[in-house]
């Protein structure tokens, strides 16, 4: 199942928490310094939030969080028979897990990811895109 995914710049995680919490029914399925997020079963969605990346109140990017790798390498092979741009990101750690991704960005220049998790970290890692 894939999850879709929304990352907003917060000014102050702790108190963006609070209100997410609050407001979706479920608290945090992880939560470290300055980062945030949340898996929310109705609707399907994986809700982050992060400290001290962009504006607060702006997004910091959408996705969709897939099953594994092979559906990764499928949204790679469906980007580039679209002509869409994308750019590969080979394992590594961001958000405090250990990832395989593709990134697009839209005409407004937004981010779009698609990846897997492959294990859980206690780094942070690379920030997104």
């Amino acid at each position: 199942m894939s999850l879709f995914q929304l990352s907003l710049n917060v000014r102050d995680v702790n108190a963006a928490v609070e209100f997410y919490t609050k407001l979706f029914g479920v608290g945090p399925a992880k939560q470290r310094p300055g980062y945030a997020n949340f898996v929310v079963a109705d609707p399907p969605l994986k809700f982050i939030v992060i400290e001290n990346e962009g504006e607060p109140g702006t997004i910091n990017h959408l996705g969709f969080e897939v099953a594994d790798t092979d559906a990764v390498v499928a949204a790679t092979h469906r980007l580039a028979e679209l002509g869409l741009p994308f750019k590969v990101d080979d394992t590594h750690t961001c958000c405090y897990a250990t990832q395989d991704k593709v990134w697009t960005s839209d005409p407004d220049s937004v981010p779009w990811e698609t990846y897997t998790v492959l294990a859980a970290t206690e780094e942070f890692g690379e920030r997104a895109h």
